[in-house]
C-alpha cells in the first residue's frame, strides 16, 4: 500500500465533496422542477452564476450531514486507492466517485437521480474502454442485459424501481463489466441486500415508503469494484 497515494486520494475525495452539498441541495427537486434559486431550509436567494453553485461547505449554515459528506467522499477514495493501489483504472474510478457521490445525495432527498449526473457518471466509462480494449464488448452487453431486466422489473406493478435506477443500473453494470461478470453480478446483489433489509424492517414497523435505491446501488457498485 502507497501511503501518499491513500493520503492523495484522501484529500482528493474530501475536497470534492466539499463542493457537493450546494449543487446537491439546487438539484435535490421534483422531476420537471428547476433549480432551486433558494434555499429551502433558510430561504435565502442563492447568487446568479457560477457563485450560485460552486461553494466549499455547507448549502447554508443549517444543511445537514455536511461532515457527513466530506467524510464519505475521503473513505471511498480512500477505499479505492488502498483496493486498486496505483493501476490505472484509480484515477477512473476516483473522478466516478463525484458524480456518484452526487446522485446519491439527491436520491436521498427527493428520490431522483437526475439523467445529466447518471450520463456524467456513465461518461467514466470511456478511459475504462481504452485501457480495457478486450472488455468493451462484455461491457456493453452487461449494460444492455442490466438495462432489459430492471426496465422489466420498473414497468411491473409494485415493482419498487424508477427510470432513474434503470438507467443507473445498466450504466454502472457497463463500468463493472470492465472487470468482469463477477464484478456484474455482485454489483447486482448487494443492492438488494442492502435495501431488503432497510424495507422490511419498515414495513414490520408499520412506516412502509419508498425506498432510493441509487445509494444502494453505487454502495454495490463500490464493493464490486474493490473485491473484483
Amino acid at each position: 500500500m502507497s501511503v501518499p497515494l491513500v493520503i492523495l486520494a484522501a484529500v482528493f475525495g474530501a475536497s470534492t465533496a466539499a463542493f457537493l452539498p450546494r449543487v446537491a441541495h439546487r438539484l435535490a427537486v421534483p422531476f420537471g422542477d428547476p433549480a432551486r434559486s433558494a434555499c429551502a431550509l433558510c430561504g435565502r436567494s442563492f447568487a446568479t452564476g457560477p457563485g450560485g453553485w460552486v461553494r466549499v461547505g455547507a448549502s447554508c449554515s443549517g444543511f445537514p450531514a455536511y461532515g457527513l459528506t466530506v467524510l464519505v467522499g475521503a473513505s471511498v477514495s480512500v477505499l479505492l486507492a488502498v483496493t486498486l493501489g496505483p493501476s490505472p483504472q484509480l484515477p477512473v474510478h476516483l473522478l466516478a466517485v463525484v458524480p456518484g457521490l452526487l446522485l446519491a445525495l439527491i436520491d436521498l432527498r427527493c428520490l431522483r437521480l437526475p439523467d445529466p449526473l447518471v450520463a456524467g457518471l456513465g461518461v467514466t466509462a470511456l478511459p475504462l474502454a481504452l485501457l480495457r480494449p478486450d472488455r468493451l464488448v462484455p461491457a456493453l452487453l452487461a449494460g444492455l442485459v442490466v438495462f432489459a431486466a430492471y426496465l422489466m422489473i420498473a414497468l411491473l406493478p409494485g415493482g419498487g424501481l424508477g427510470l432513474g435506477d434503470v438507467k443507473l443500473a445498466a450504466v454502472l453494470a457497463t463500468i463493472l463489466g470492465f472487470a468482469g461478470w463477477p464484478a456484474v453480478v455482485t454489483g447486482l446483489v448487494v443492492p438488494h441486500l442492502i435495501n431488503g433489509p432497510i424495507a422490511l424492517a419498515l414495513l414490520l414497523r408499520g412506516r412502509g415508503r419508498p425506498l432510493p435505491f441509487g445509494p444502494a446501488l453505487l454502495a454495490g457498485a463500490l464493493i464490486a469494484v474493490t473485491t473484483a
